[in-house]
């Protein structure tokens, strides 16, 4: 399998109105992009592990339901820079003498092992049992139920899977100004129908909007999934749903145009200068957006997803003038490790929270308890306050992976798909 997001940087392409390729010409790597990518993985890793959900700093949290915190930036940044290197990849491959039928077969094949390794991961350890070990370990995969009947069909890699195939062949032969006309029909598209059809049994959706059950997309996820396959955090609503998936294309697509602007012939520092001022419109509009149709991650609303491009392109911009323009590079290797194998990381994270939070459970105090919650409790809850020891279990969790992917990273093993 290859990585979610290929490991090419920033190819130097000439921007044209016109996705047909240019005559290759001299590349130039920006470390900027691998580090931007590795910000993003260590944030994902740092707000998905904590050791106790009920202690944890309000930054490091989602938004309640409307708005926003650095945590629900974490995956439009993904998604955004999956766009990114979804152009500059294909844009090598056209130069290398591809076709057309071979690139899309490849963003099919990419796409769809995307989600299937996000619904096999949903779905570890693939039925129910109950293993007694010696030493009092249990291997518990029936508290809380973990089976084929409640196995969740949506998620975080089936997003990015989808995202991928939609925004690479809708903007395989796409100028840039078509690009932004399907940009725009997906978002005010996607404003309008949750915003003025009817949700049955609720009424207008623009009055439900502040019902996370009552929305026009969890009533589709009900309907069509059923809530037995959705997300068990709610059971009502999922926050990787269908009709959320549309907005999130979108996210996708903005990628693909900030990776036209970065793969370009003009002088970095212009480029810099560029993304700098675009994303200061696009946090602008999105700010503006959010009066009538408010941020909200849960939703995809799509003044998050303009805002949180915007916000991704300054980053970005800021990533690239620290590390490609003025050389400060001497900080960014933990980063650069974590973000040249994004895959390894998705999945790494998801076996192993499933095993030690939910699947392995051993005797502490009188009880059977996650291996996590014992190894919280015995070496951070013992002597630090509940929101510092909860931070450094987190912390403690992410420099194990950094170690786990520094090794990969020596061994030069990258997942790809």
């Amino acid at each position: 399998m290859s990585s979610t997001i290929p490991r090419e940087g920033a190819a130097g392409q000439p921007a044209t109105e016109s996705t047909v390729a240019p005559q290759p010409h001299l590349k130039e790597r920006l470390l900027s992009l691998d580090v931007f990518r590795g910000l993003t993985i260590a944030g994902m890793l740092l707000v998905n592990n904590p050791g106790t959900w009920s202690a944890i700093y309000p930054p490091l949290e989602h938004a309640e339901w409307h708005g926003w915190t650095p945590t629900d930036l974490i995956f439009p940044f993904f998604l955004f820079i999956v766009g990114i290197t979804t152009h500059l990849s294909l844009s090598s491959r056209r130069n290398r003498g591809a076709s057309d039928g071979e690139i899309v077969r490849q963003i099919l094949k990419r796409g769809g092992l995307i989600v299937l390794a996000g619904l096999l991961l949903g779905g570890f350890p693939y039925h129910e049992f109950v293993l007694h070990l010696p030493f009092g370990i249990v291997f518990d995969s029936a508290t809380p139920q973990i089976g084929i009947s409640t196995w969740r069909v949506t998620g975080v890699l089936q997003r990015i899977g989808v995202a991928y195939i939609f925004a690479a062949l809708l903007t395989m032969h796409s100028s840039t100004r078509r690009t932004i006309a399907i940009i725009a029909a997906l978002l005010v598209g996607y404003w309008i129908a949750m915003t003025l059809i009817p949700v049955p049994g609720y009424g207008l959706g623009m009055y439900t909007l502040d019902r996370p059950e009552a929305t026009l997309g969890a009533w589709l996820d009900r309907a069509v999934i059923g809530t037995n396959h959705m997300w068990r955090g709610s059971k009502t609503w999922d926050p990787e749903g269908i009709l959320s998936t549309i907005p999130a294309i979108g996210t996708a697509m903005l990628g693909v145009l900030a990776g036209r602007w970065i793969g370009s012939r003009r002088a970095l520092i212009d480029r810099v200068a560029g993304l700098f001022a675009l994303g200061a419109i696009g946090m602008m509009v999105g700010l503006i957006w959010n009066w009538v149709f408010p941020i909200n991650k849960n939703l995809w609303t799509s003044s998050f997803v303009v805002f949180t491009a915007g916000l991704a392109c300054v980053t970005l911009a800021t990533c690239m003038w620290l590390i490609d323009v003025k050389g400060w590079r001497g900080w960014t290797r933990p980063f650069v490790i974590f973000g040249v194998n994004p895959l390894a990381a998705f999945i790494g994270e998801g076996l192993l929270s499933r095993l030690i939070y939910t699947l392995i459970k051993i005797p502490y105090g009188g009880d059977t308890v996650s291996i996590q919650s014992a190894f919280y409790r015995s070496v951070y809850a013992s002597w630090l306050t509940p929101r510092n020891a909860s931070l450094l279990f987190a912390l403690t969790y992410v420099l194990l992976f950094f170690w786990i992917m520094r090794e990969l990273y020596r061994r030069d093993i990258v997942i790809k798909v």
